[in-house]
């Protein structure tokens, strides 16, 4: 499973490329409006600087001639662009016209193995069901997950899976053992998975032996 980072910021993005684990991007219209100044253009094209690998831009048309209009300007500024759009027959419709033209798509905001069948079969380069907000709900949003892994390889669908809405750590390991082929991960999420009480005392642990053990060298 790879793990993308759900952000547009720079800094984050900076950060988490310099663990090595980094292997993609996605954003929204929502995580680009904290970038102030910056056209949607200038973010992409600045991320895909750092990052090389699939980078989701959303488009906001509700019309399927407005998604690939957008998807086509989108496809244009990067060959790492990958062009999102919802799971609407809509969304599915751009899908389709989008993948005959070598673009691909990411389909967002998908909550059943229902749109994630139909997103696959319009051509959809990546599915994102959406965890945490069917959590919110009270619905098992995980098993979206692992539903969609299931149609996907009895069919032979190549749509790559890809878990949303990751609201802590454990949503990671469970998008992992579902079989998810990519978690994305807001970057809060990602420090906490990161780290462990017991790395840390036992970093500080070998410290502090360490500096014993130099001093008695003297």
């Amino acid at each position: 499973m790879r793990i993308f980072l759900d952000t547009a910021m720079i800094d984050e993005i900076r950060e988490v490329a310099r663990w090595g684990i980094l292997s993609g991007i996605t954003t929204n219209p929502t995580l680009m409006s904290k970038n102030a100044g910056k056209t949607h253009e200038d973010v992409i094209r600045e991320i895909a600087s750092i990052v090389d690998g699939p980078i989701s831009a959303e488009t906001i048309s509700l019309d399927t001639d407005g998604m690939v209009t957008e998807g086509r300007r989108f496809a244009a500024w990067h060959p790492n662009v990958v062009v999102k759009v919802p799971s609407t027959p809509n969304g599915w419709a751009a899908v389709k016209r989008l993948a005959d033209e070598g673009i691909r798509t990411n389909v967002t905001l998908c909550f059943s193995a229902n749109q994630a069948l139909f997103a696959a079969l319009a051509g959809a380069y990546i599915i994102s069901p959406f965890v945490g907000r069917l959590d919110d709900i009270s619905e098992d949003g995980m098993q979206v997950v692992r539903d969609t892994v299931e149609i996907y390889r009895q069919h032979h669908l190549p749509t790559l899976v890809l878990a949303a809405s990751i609201r802590h750590p454990l949503h990671i390991i469970a998008a992992a053992q579902a079989g998810a082929d990519i978690a994305t991960v807001p970057f809060k999420v990602l420090e906490q998975a990161a780290k462990h009480p017991l790395t840390d005392k036992g970093i500080e642990t070998f410290l502090k032996d360490w500096e014993k053990f130099s001093h008695e060298q003297r």
